[in-house]
């Protein structure tokens, strides 16, 4: 990532969080409702994104997808409380933290084949 698009992030219980108009729990400009509260480690730049739409804005390079055989990456940061969920936790736990149980987005199951191979 060039320097001027890596300074283009949030701290969001302490970490980093890139993407274009990012709130304290990680809603951006894309997705900002309610429930819209992850960010995602992209495997490609070992940075966390709110969404796809944020990565193809600030970052300097494609996007990568997590593998089948990376479900135990922690990968998931929850808005909310800071918890970083690995893939598997995130894909089982029913749109839901498994630390705080606040509310994730259902509807971003949508948009899994751009995040993860499965």
């Amino acid at each position: 990532m060039s320097n001027a698009r890596r300074q283009n992030y949030i701290s969001v219980h302490g970490i980093k969080v890139y993407g274009v108009e990012v709130d304290h729990q990680t809603r951006c400009k894309h997705y900002h409702s309610n429930v819209d509260i992850i960010a995602i480690r992209f495997p490609c730049c070992d940075a966390y994104h709110p969404c796809y739409e944020c990565h193809k804005e600030v970052a300097d390079h494609p996007v990568a997808r997590w593998s089948k055989d990376q479900t135990d990456e922690k990968a998931i940061l929850c808005g909310a409380c800071g918890h970083q969920l690995t893939i598997h936790e995130y894909l089982t736990h029913k749109s839901a933290c498994s630390a705080c149980n606040a509310n994730f987005n259902a509807g971003c199951r949508a948009h899994y084949h751009l995040y993860f191979d499965l």
